[in-house]
């Protein structure tokens, strides 16, 4: 049996070999910046430089349609947290974006269940996931085109319910309406998504509970929707993001009307600056809605990294 002898580093090799590991980790770390700077030039150019314009904007008068602008301070932020309408906007959103995002949960998962169930044959199965998918497929535009002639006076909905009723120019109907056909238009997102989390579930965890003498109903709050947590809870805060920007469709189906019973926060920031040319107050209301958004945006951050 040989021993072998470890001869010791020669400390000028190590100091002359310190300089060339730094080198490489500098090459490295370059390389790597090299392969993200489009990203980030890109991110800079789109998403950096316009947030900071407006912010810049909303602190000034007479932005963009004249040279000379003023500095105003927070009198921008005064005028608009002071304006009726903008509360007005801000309650008609939170109506709409709640009420939306809490049947977008219902329908979906109703329907997500109820494509997962054994009890539905193949084929109609097929047939039925088609059915639920197609308001997906339509744009804002052409749901809102779709929706103003079923809801006209002269419509099929007022022809099948015997009545002539002004649906989206009614003030006391023109809100639900709107909502009820956000809802029409965005549950397949949460169905989709669902069906994919149902089919997820490990059915060992079903026939556990089974065995336990779980009934059904109880199979479904403490095996279904623990383990559906974490998707709903996504689907939750991404919709109700979405959903608090909604302007197409409420601009192509009652453009915020009659007499603003419709008009959301995304609306009433349009109008600022296209309808009045007030593109300082538009700013300001701007960077309001930016900072609520961020609210939504953290939570959702923080729900991601918890899942992590």
């Amino acid at each position: 049996m040989s021993l072998r002898t470890v001869t010791p580093p020669d400390p000028e090799t190590l100091l002359q070999g310190a300089p060339h590991r730094k080198r490489r980790q500098l090459r490295r770390a370059g390389e790597s910046y090299g392969f993200l700077a489009p990203t980030l030039i890109l991110l800079f150019v789109l998403m950096i430089v316009p947030i900071v314009m407006v912010i810049g904007y909303s602190f000034q008068d007479n932005v963009i349609l004249k040279k000379s602008s003023e500095f105003t301070g927070t009198a921008n932020y005064v005028t608009v947290l002071t304006d009726p309408a903008f509360w007005k906007a801000t309650g008609n959103t939170v109506f709409f974006s709640t009420v939306s995002v809490a049947v977008h949960l219902v329908l979906g998962l109703t329907f997500a269940m109820l494509l997962n169930s054994p009890l539905i044959s193949v084929t109609s199965r097929a047939v039925f996931r088609a059915l639920y998918v197609l308001p997906w497929l339509f744009t804002a535009a052409v749901i809102a085109v779709l929706w103003r002639m079923l809801l006209s006076p002269n419509g099929i909905v007022n022809f099948l319910l015997n009545t002539d009723v002004e649906w989206l120019a009614d003030p006391q109907l023109a809100l639900g309406t709107v909502t009820f056909i956000n809802i029409w238009a965005g549950y397949p997102f949460f169905m989709v998504s669902l069906l994919a989390g149902l089919q997820g579930i490990p059915q060992d965890l079903h026939e556990a509970a089974s065995i336990d003498g779980a009934s059904q109903v109880q199979r479904f709050w403490n095996v279904t929707i623990p383990q559906l947590r974490p998707i709903i809870i996504s689907l939750l805060l991404l919709d109700l993001i979405w959903t608090s920007q909604q302007f197409a469709l409420i601009w192509l189906t009652t453009g915020g009307g009659p007499i603003d019973v419709t008009e959301m926060l995304s609306t009433y920031t349009y109008k600022l600056a296209f309808a009045n040319y007030d593109f300082s107050l538009a700013a300001t209301a701007a960077v309001l809605i930016l900072l609520m958004s961020l609210v939504l945006a953290v939570l959702y951050v923080r729900h991601q990294k918890a899942r992590d």
